[in-house]
This record gives structure tokens, C-alpha cells and sequence, in this order.
């Protein structure tokens, strides 16, 4: 059996019931990976209470969000689109990538946005000091450069950019340990934090 690369099929049933109940269209999609994901189990309220749906799959680079952008954003008719995505690419989960490729997807999916009439919120890759999974690599070096080249492409399309980099970053460029429970994923105190950074952007 072929793989599913994109994992087109992990929001399937899902996708059709959203386009069902928001007949007129959601507030927001949140496209991500683990950290979306996450973000969707651990602060389910937050997302029925603001009509937002998370398309996060856990594990996801930007090429394989890329892919699935029609199926999991533009399809389900949302006003705006959150996009946060970049960390497992500097992971090389599917292997080494340049930073401007991955500038490059993510502007692919701002451009297929802005072509539907979808607001588009950028928000910055979250701080990493160390992957657990690629001890190796120096995330702390390549985040913060490609958080620089995000903003630029946010503000040569005109999307909100969404800083919350800046406020959840030790003094080592790595996650505050009040945010986060393995220096990459937010806890709940986490989340509500890139709430209260995120919500005046979509208010």
C-alpha cells in the first residue's frame, strides 16, 4: 500500500463533519505539527469557544503541510488561517532542508491563502534549546533566522505576524521551562500563554 505522505487521510472523516457543522464557514484553522496538535488536546476550550479547528499532525514539516493546505484549510472555508510550522523541519524529520526552503512553503501556503481570501496569522516558531530526538542539531541557532526570514515574508504579503518567540525564551534562546515539560512542547500554562499573545491579532 502507498504511503500517505501528507497524511491527507488523518482529518478525512473529520473534515467533512466541520464542513457540515461551520456550514458558513470557521473563524480559524490552525495548521501546525505536534505543537497544534497539542494544542488542540490539551486547550479544547479555547478552540470550541472561538469556532477554531486545529489541523496539527504530529511530526509535520512544512512541504507535507504544503500538501495538505487545500484539503485541511481552504476546503473548510475559514475567514483566517493560523500557520505555525518550521521546528521539525529544522529537526530534518524528512531530512536536511535549507532554511529558505522552508521560508519558501510556508510562503506557498500564505499565497494559496491569500488566493482564497484567508486572513493569514504567521505565528513565529516557538524556542528550542535542544531536540530530544536530534541532540546533535543547534535549534537555538537556526530558529531565531528563521523567525527573521517568517516576519519578512508576513509583511511582503501582508499577514500578521505573531511573535511568540520573544516572550517564551530563556536566556540560553531555549523554552522557558515555566512553558514548556521537554524544552519543545508547551505545557497548559504554555498554551494559555500563546493565547494571550495570539487572541489580540484575531480580535
Amino acid at each position: 500500500m502507498a504511503q500517505d505522505y501528507p497524511f491527507l487521510q488523518r482529518y478525512d472523516s473529520l473534515n467533512e463533519i466541520d464542513k457540515s457543522r461551520y456550514s458558513k464557514g470557521v473563524e480559524a484553522v490552525f495548521m501546525g505539527n505536534s505543537i497544534t496538535e497539542g494544542w488542540v488536546q490539551q486547550r479544547p476550550e479555547f478552540f470550541s469557544e472561538n469556532n477554531f479547528l486545529g489541523r496539527g499532525i504530529s511530526g509535520q514539516t512544512t512541504d507535507q503541510m504544503l500538501l495538505r493546505f487545500r484539503t485541511d484549510v481552504i476546503d473548510l472555508n475559514p475567514k483566517r488561517v493560523v500557520i505555525l510550522a518550521g521546528t521539525n523541519d529544522i529537526a530534518e524529520n524528512n531530512g536536511k532542508v535549507s532554511l529558505s526552503t522552508i521560508s519558501g512553503y510556508v510562503e506557498s501556503m500564505v499565497e494559496l491563502a491569500n488566493s482564497n481570501g484567508i486572513e493569514v496569522f504567521i505565528i513565529s516558531v516557538l524556542p528550542a534549546e535542544i531536540y530530544p530526538w536530534r541532540t546533535h542539531l543547534k535549534p537555538n541557532i537556526q530558529i531565531p533566522k528563521l523567525n527573521t526570514m517568517l516576519q519578512n515574508l508576513a509583511k511582503k504579503h501582508k499577514a500578521k505576524y505573531v511573535d511568540v518567540f520573544a516572550e517564551m525564551t530563556n536566556e540560553r534562546m531555549g523554552l522557558d521551562e515555566n512553558y514548556a515539560y521537554d524544552g519543545v512542547h508547551p505545557t497548559s500554562e504554555g498554551y494559555v500563554k500563546m493565547e494571550s499573545i495570539l487572541l489580540p491579532y484575531l480580535k
